[in-house]
């Protein structure tokens, strides 16, 4: 579902050429001045989701190491937590011991999954969202 105001214009470039919006997209890039990878979540022709490693924090530790969402309907059904642990063996092949996660207050669902995951609590970032640290090791 897109919200109003929403910004689709991206939409309309991968509808046009979807391998050329892919290739934008793949391996390592920059963005927030450091080093990230973003992956693509899919079931047979079903997208579910995706995922972002940042390689290293950025000054502020803003957003943390990884961010994710899945898309409806593939909601509460495990998703999330199964991108999450694939993700932190990325994670410990980068060098990230120990992986920030950051989550608005409200994401109830988000909320549920990092804590379910041995995540330890680390206060609330400057944009308000709560802070875990999770041991990449958490994912054997």
């Amino acid at each position: 579902m897109l919200h109003r105001g929403s910004n689709t214009e991206w939409l309309r470039s991968a509808s046009l050429d979807f391998n050329s919006y892919v290739e934008k997209r793949v391996g390592v890039r920059e963005r927030w001045g450091v080093p990230f990878e973003l992956f693509w979540f899919t079931s047979h022709e079903y997208y579910i989701g995706s995922l972002v490693i940042r390689h290293s924090l950025t000054d502020d530790e803003g957003g943390g190491h990884i961010g994710y969402h899945v898309v409806y309907p593939w909601q509460r059904q495990g998703h999330a937590s199964q991108m999450l642990r694939s993700e932190l063996v990325k994670c410990r092949a980068l060098a990230i011991d120990r992986a920030l996660l950051s989550v608005a207050p409200d994401n109830l669902a988000s909320l549920s999954v990092v804590r379910r995951h041995g995540v330890v609590p680390d206060g609330t970032n400057h944009e308000g969202d709560i802070r875990f640290w999770i041991d990449t090791s958490a994912a054997d």
